[in-house]
């Protein structure tokens, strides 16, 4: 199973076709910062307000997400959690009851926990499919549209992701391996801060704000590891 979480933080270039931007990252792949309160107050209200559109896991995934929380939560207490009996006691005050049992609450735990969104990713057959997801803050994707698609499929809508890059990240993705994440930067420029960016395929190409004008630079640190 390869995973990929993505919060935002400074921007990195990348060329075309090249693999893009990937580099060894610390073990360490979840990140709290100051942001983390606000962050995670809109994220809350997204699970809770628009379940549907930012959570979804097939269920033969269960065990994969299982896989991820037990991941993330061996992570947390380096990071200001604790724990009370069977709740996560998060940075900013809240408790969070772990779920394993139901598939969509396993991922749905990790997105009340953490900022980052999580991707699964599972190989089926040549490719891997996006098989699980908690996504609050796409940057102008709709998680519904990607459910359950290949790699390729997913990025359809994207010039640059040619045949000969295409082939380029799945050799990155097999040569992955456990203990071992990388991470890239992309960076997006918006007319407002809002995170939650959610746009279909089948509507007009996003048009782009002058860069030199745009209010907002968004980046994302995208890690990508195999448990």
């Amino acid at each position: 199973m390869t995973l990929i979480t993505q919060t935002t933080h400074p921007p990195d270039m990348q060329g075309p076709h090249s693999v893009p931007g990937m580099a060894p990252a610390a073990p360490d792949w979840l990140r709290v910062d100051d942001a983390y309160a606000a962050h995670m107050q809109r994220r809350l209200a997204l699970l809770e307000d628009q379940r549907a559109d930012v959570l979804w896991l097939e269920p033969a995934a269960l065990e994969a997400a299982r896989e991820v929380l037990d991941e993330a939560l061996a992570l947390l207490p380096a990071l200001g959690f604790g724990r009370l009996g069977t709740a996560v006691i998060c940075p900013d005050g809240r408790a969070v009851e772990v779920d394993r049992a139901d598939p969509l609450g396993t991922l749905g735990t990790l997105g009340q926990l953490v900022q980052e969104d999580i991707c699964i990713l599972i190989k089926r057959g040549a490719e891997r499919v996006l098989a699980g997801a908690v996504l609050c803050f796409p940057a102008s994707w709709r998680l519904a549209e990607k459910a359950g698609r290949p790699l390729t499929g997913i990025h359809s809508s994207v010039a640059e992701y040619d045949a000969v890059l295409a082939r380029r990240v799945q050799r990155l993705f097999d040569g992955v391996r456990a203990g071992t994440p990388l991470w890239r930067y992309n960076r997006l420029w918006y007319e407002d801060a809002e995170l939650h960016q959610p746009r279909s395929t089948h509507a007009p190409h996003r048009i782009e704000p002058d860069r030199a004008a745009a209010p907002f630079i968004r980046s994302e640190r995208q890690c990508v590891l195999r448990t």
